[in-house]
């Protein structure tokens, strides 16, 4: 019995913090709300609700909402959470009647009042809606700027990084990291440290209700200051190299944990070996975290 109470605990801490009770809604407060295919500005608008709108939600993907969408192919779409507000808890709520973009006027037929007893005609009303307005521009993304660590390279290395998106598909990313390496036949050890912005470009993202994935690519320069430590010679020397970096990797964000995303890379770099014994140049992969402020 106790091990069946801890199991129903475990399972209740680790489910996902998006899942929702039923019942959810969002009332949409603006002019007109755009209802796209999946979490993102870039995807196809397959909709609009309109002011007063009531929606079902069924999942909650950081500040995006997903509703029941019946003209949608899988029956659903995603709504920013800014354009209306949430409550819980409430009664079942029905489907609303989609707006189709293209269509400049939509008429929505009020359901059948019921019969009298005297055996009355069933009278119906229609009411004609007024073409939707142009919905306001969307806000920007809600991953802009991050800053975190970073793990790996060609030598293991630790280090920080910031990361920036903009609208669109380009992005800049800086990363300092320092690397320590030793020589197999004591030649001394060497500490590199490295800076390296390079410029992003992202592929079309993949959302699904749990993970978000953006794969990106990118290039840039690499500045490294090295320092050979050699007790065999005696001396301490420093040297400042430049080279190149291209890489590509995906970037991984979770429904639970929105504003936090987990990078994996793989990239080649090229540099000048400062020191005859230490090769700073290779393949290498590299992990990266980055907590997205805003």
């Amino acid at each position: 019995m106790v091990r069946n109470i801890l199991t129903v605990i475990v399972m209740l801490c680790l489910s996902p913090a998006w899942v929702r009770a039923q019942g959810t809604e969002l009332t949409v407060n603006t002019a007109s709300a755009t209802v796209h295919k999946s979490p993102s500005t870039a995807s196809p608008v397959i909709g609009r609700a309109t002011r007063g709108d009531r929606l079902e939600v069924t999942r909650e993907v950081g500040d995006w909402v997903k509703v029941a969408w019946p003209s949608a192919s899988d029956g659903a779409g995603y709504v920013r959470a800014s354009m209306g507000s949430l409550a819980r808890g409430t009664a079942p709520v029905s489907r609303v009647t989609p707006v189709n973009t293209s269509a400049s006027q939509a008429a929505i037929q009020a359901p059948p009042r019921p019969a009298s007893s005297q055996g009355a005609d069933v009278a119906q009303t229609t009411v004609t809606r007024q073409p939707a307005r142009a919905p306001a521009p969307p806000s920007a993304p809600s991953h802009v700027f991050g800053i975190g660590a970073r793990l790996g390279g060609q030598s293991f290395g630790v280090g920080a990084s910031a990361r920036a998106w903009s609208r669109g598909r380009l992005g800049v990313q800086f990363d300092v990291s320092r690397y320590n390496m030793s020589n197999p036949i004591d030649l001394g050890r060497m500490t590199s440290t490295q800076f390296g912005p390079s410029a992003l470009f992202s592929f079309p993202d993949h959302v699904s209700d749990y993970v978000w994935l953006r794969p990106y690519m990118g290039a840039g320069a690499t500045f490294n200051r090295s320092t050979l430590n050699s007790p065999t010679i005696g001396l301490a020397v420093s040297d400042s190299t430049l080279g190149f970096q291209a890489f590509g990797g995906g970037e991984f964000s979770f429904a639970s944990m929105p504003q936090f995303s987990v990078s994996a890379e793989m990239g080649y770099h090229w540099f000048e070996t400062p020191y005859t014994g230490f090769d700073l140049s290779g393949l290498g992969v590299s992990v990266a975290g980055h907590w997205y402020m805003k």
